[in-house]
């Protein structure tokens, strides 16, 4: 199997945000050590053993559907990611979401997510993602491509107020000349696994 070739430049796509490479996640200046950056072009350097995420830091914006047979849905969400880094060989991860009406208004806040990618020396990758509806999760996954990552759980740790989810599978892929795609499967509520969140988001920082 050959490697992946790994771009030597950073260029964006060219339907990302016009101003999205002069853009990056909010900073803190003072800090004594180096901030998180969503942005290649500042910061630290990406460690050499995240190039296999290269494509997805930066910050990326959209909308998607949320569907499930034990709830009355579908509903439309729009939701932001945040990939970062700071140097060191993982890369932080945050996402939130917002719940939106037929006509795209902003009915409400949403899920939210929080974690890190931590990619291994043989490219696979472990993932942590705490969700504030009680829930963490631990992931897996075989080494990517630079166009997808799949990734499933490993183990699911719930609080008693949590729902009651055993496993997920998701898939993270650029799409349309460098956009961003995922779908989120889930076997929960006493469910076969099957489709739960899927968005497509654009890139607006980095």
């Amino acid at each position: 199997m050959t490697e992946p070739d790994v771009p030597t430049t950073i260029t964006g796509p060219a339907n990302a945000a016009a101003d999205s490479p002069q853009r990056n996640r909010p900073q803190w200046d003072d800090l004594p050590v180096p901030d998180d950056t969503a942005n290649l072009r500042q910061g630290p350097d990406l460690h050499e053993q995240c190039l296999g995420l290269l494509p997805l830091i930066g910050v990326w914006r959209g909308t998607g559907e949320v569907v499930y047979p034990t709830i009355e849905g579908p509903f439309h969400f729009g939701q932001q990611l945040v990939f970062a880094h700071d140097g060191r060989p993982f890369v932080s991860y945050e996402a939130r979401a917002w719940l939106l009406d037929e006509d795209g208004g902003v009915i409400r806040q949403a899920a939210r997510e929080t974690g890190f990618w931590r990619p291994q020396p043989d490219g696979s990758l472990e993932v942590l993602i705490a969700h504030a509806t009680g829930i963490i999760e631990a992931w897996f996954g075989e080494k990517g491509d630079l166009r997808s990552w799949q990734i499933e759980t490993d183990a699911v740790v719930r609080t008693p107020s949590a729902k009651d989810v055993v496993a997920a599978k998701r898939l993270y892929g650029l799409v349309n000349q460098g956009d961003l795609a995922y779908v989120d499967e889930r076997a929960m509520e006493g469910q076969e696994m099957q489709p739960h969140m899927s968005a497509l988001l654009h890139r607006i920082a980095g």
